[in-house]
């Protein structure tokens, strides 16, 4: 019987899609948003498990279903029946720390097949970058057809990016930022990665600042609405719905909210401007791999991450 490949891909809807189109092989679906929350090395390791497990159950009151995950990452126990390994990850932040884990979990399986990628991102006669979901099947299919190859040093470049983010000083990523690759979106990815860190000047990241600018500069009327923009204008990020709307309440400390519109109040404005460092404020006990958020700040002047200096009261 002549070898298939395997298609792992973003998550359940792209699975779908690729199954309507009848591409030939396995499909598996990484179900993970590993770009927030605390990671390890040893991808889906009991220490990773257990990790991932706590933080969705404390941070969005999720329970992680280890079972389905153990079903679904059996098909890399038998690398055997495949000719060849094709990733679908889009453009943004959170499929690309989903796809660098991907790629260290084959290397620690010793996994030894063609690797090709297939990323979204820039569509001929269209100004915004697209999802792999959003793609029509002709383009779809394009993609497919042009998937790129990715070299042993490509591979590595994922290694070793996928171990800083994991480990305790993200600087480290700043020469990977300009560090010629295969992953044509990697460098934006990592530039929106350490700007989600607060600024000094005002404890805001660039989400963070972001949304306060939607309300700023637009009617928003409910939680809903502000979602809605935010998702739109997120930039590299890729964020779902659930972690958008967690920031949004984390916010809301910023907002006046009636039944028919949500503004910025006074303490917004000054966040804005610059007036005061807001990091206290907000509850920033988000962790991004092996960093607590609020033990670093993003230093514009600096282009780099510096320790947050803490006062005592």
């Amino acid at each position: 019987m002549a070898k298939l490949p395997l298609h792992i891909t973003n998550g359940a809807v792209l699975s779908t899609y690729l199954s309507e189109l009848n591409i030939k092989g396995d499909i598996l679906s990484w179900q993970e948003m590993l770009c927030e929350g605390p990671t390890v090395e040893q991808v889906y390791s009991e220490e990773f498990l257990e990790l991932r497990k706590t933080f969705f159950s404390d941070f969005y009151d999720v329970d992680l279903e280890i079972s389905m995950i153990h079903e679904e990452l059996d098909k890399l126990n038998h690398p055997e029946k495949y000719s060849e390994i094709v990733l679908w990850f889009e453009f943004d932040l959170f499929c690309h720390i989903n796809m660098l884990a991907v790629i260290s979990l084959l290397h620690q399986k010793k996994i030894v097949l063609p690797l090709y990628l297939v990323c979204s991102g820039r569509v001929d006669r269209s100004k915004n970058l697209k999802g792999l979901s959003e793609l029509n099947s002709g383009e779809l299919l394009k993609l497919y057809r042009d998937k790129i190859t990715l070299k042993p040093e490509d591979v590595d470049l994922a290694i070793s990016v996928w171990n800083i983010y994991c480990g305790k000083d993200h600087n480290l990523l700043k020469p990977y930022i300009v560090e010629p690759s295969s992953f044509e979106y990697l460098s934006n990815c990592l530039k929106a990665h350490l700007e989600r860190f607060p600024e000094t000047k005002d404890g805001l990241n660039v989400m963070e600042r972001n949304i306060l600018e939607i309300v700023r500069d637009n009617a928003i009327k409910t939680k809903n609405h502000l979602l809605g923009y935010a998702l739109n204008y997120q930039g590299y990020y890729g964020y779902s719905d659930l972690q958008l709307l967690r920031i949004i309440e984390k916010l809301t400390i910023f907002f006046d909210v009636n039944a028919t519109s949500i503004k910025l109040n006074r303490k917004g404005h000054e966040a804005l401007l610059g007036q005061h460092n807001f990091a206290y404020e907000i509850d920033n006990r988000m962790v991004f791999g092996g960093v607590h958020k609020f033990d670093f700040q993003f230093n514009k002047k600096l282009n780099k991450l510096v320790k947050t200096v803490r006062h005592g009261n």
